[in-house]
């Protein structure tokens, strides 16, 4: 198993592959943006990571960077070369940016849907298994 030397990393890319964004293509997406990282010769600085489902489902495939705090939607492996583009930048990669992280929360970006409270999901489960 490897232990990685992330001391020059920059950004940590959390890639959705839980089963929404799989059924659209987060497969493909992981293997693009991964691809676009290595060819430029930037896995010193861009980590990425497969994650299991995200819980923004409706916004599949999901990307987050991190410790940035900025959330991406609806990815598909041609954004692969812009979103690594803007990560060079360190700029956000605008017309796929949904939520973004300002100190106190995060901002929800236009035509972005609210989605459900943690709390109301979690009286929804109890109540299912009751």
């Amino acid at each position: 198993m490897a232990t990685w030397d992330l001391s020059n990393t920059k950004h940590h890319i959390l890639i959705c592959n839980g089963s929404s964004c799989n059924e659209v293509g987060a497969e493909e997406l992981t293997q693009a943006i991964r691809k676009e990282i290595s060819d430029r010769e930037f896995d010193d600085a861009i980590h990425t990571t497969r994650t299991r489902c995200n819980g923004r489902c409706h916004d599949k495939c999901v990307v987050i960077d991190y410790p940035k705090g900025t959330w991406y939607r609806d990815l598909k492996p041609e954004d692969a070369s812009p979103f690594v583009d803007s990560l060079l930048a360190n700029e956000d990669y605008t017309e796929k940016v949904s939520h973004s992280f300002h100190g106190q929360g995060f901002e929800r970006a236009a035509g972005v849907i609210d989605g459900v409270p943690k709390e109301k999901e979690k009286v929804i489960k109890v109540s299912k298994i009751i």
